[in-house]
């Protein structure tokens, strides 16, 4: 269930790259795509909500969760899925920093190892981005970083709900995220005809709905460190999808080396700090994190 979570994930790039989307304005793009996935992703999970309730931590937690959404498809509108998904991908090297400096916790040696591959990745990818001549691109890594650091953010605060049931909290942010998006849409008057209507539910439906709830159910009974190595594969088979779908197309851009480097070095990281010792298993589980 687990690895199908992360193929469904995976195929962010696949939607968001499509070349029949490629007409709407580029700098609003990656909001247009927010407000739609996020609607219909809201829409779709609603049904599967138990147990609502209320709580004030949940204004930030929403209000996070549409940043990360906003500041991820921009990234992906800007620059190849390949930097936008690695880039949100340092933001478990974000969470360890806000705990180290803000809440004065302990590094241990998997942290420490962690941080200094995922910062040292991010480093060589910005290092070589952001000399390019390629203006949009480079705005692009800029948002893939913030979306890292929105991403962790969505990580803290999910921890902190964790006593709400996580479908619950996934629902209303998606549909947070569409209400404070919706005026936008409005303003800019954009709106899908029928068949991108149809690919933008698959994208809401198939590439955040549906695995959130397998994901849900997957966590009942796989302790969290496998579920998050497991999920791995979603950043490795985001620019495998994209290729395949699109490279033919003129719009169609390949990362380039250091961002492979760049990604080598962050998937060591997080395989460095989430594969536990064989035998060892944790002693308790957490609830659900969510995804871009």
């Amino acid at each position: 269930m687990l690895v199908l979570v992360a193929v469904l994930w995976s195929t962010g790039g696949l939607f968001a790259k499509a070349p029949w989307l490629l007409a709407w304005p580029g700098e609003v793009r990656g909001p247009l795509l927010a407000f739609w996935r996020a609607l219909f992703a809201g829409i779709f999970l609603l049904p599967f909500v138990r147990r609502p309730q209320w709580s004030w931590r949940l204004v930030p937690a929403t209000l996070v969760f549409a940043a990360m959404n906003v500041t991820f498809l921009t990234a992906i509108s800007h620059t190849t899925a390949a930097n936008a998904i690695w880039l949100q991908n340092t933001a478990p090297c974000w969470v360890l920093m806000f705990s180290v400096f803000c809440l004065r916790q302990k590094v241990t040696r998997k942290d420490g190892l962690m941080l200094v591959l995922g910062l040292g990745g991010v480093a060589l990818i910005l290092a070589f981005e952001l000399t390019s001549d390629a203006v949009a691109n480079q705005q692009g890594v800029a948002w893939g970083v913030m979306a890292g650091i929105a991403y962790a953010g969505v990580i803290i605060t999910v921890r902190w709900l964790r006593d709400l049931d996580p479908v619950w909290i996934i629902a209303l942010n998606h549909l947070v995220t569409a209400f404070l998006l919706g005026p936008l849409v409005m303003h800019e008057g954009v709106f899908p005809n029928a068949p991108q209507t149809l690919w933008l539910v698959c994208f809401g439906v198939l590439q955040m709905g549906l695995p959130y709830v397998l994901f849900a159910r997957a966590l009942r009974s796989v302790p969290s460190h496998e579920a998050a190595i497991i999920v791995l594969l979603e950043p490795i088979l985001v620019p495998v999808w994209v290729y395949l779908a699109w490279h033919h197309h003129p719009s169609y851009a390949a990362p380039a080396w250091w961002t492979w480097a760049g990604a080598a070095f962050i998937l060591a990281g997080l395989v460095a700090r989430y594969a536990a010792r064989p035998g060892r298993r944790p002693p308790h589980r957490e609830s659900s994190s969510q995804r871009k």
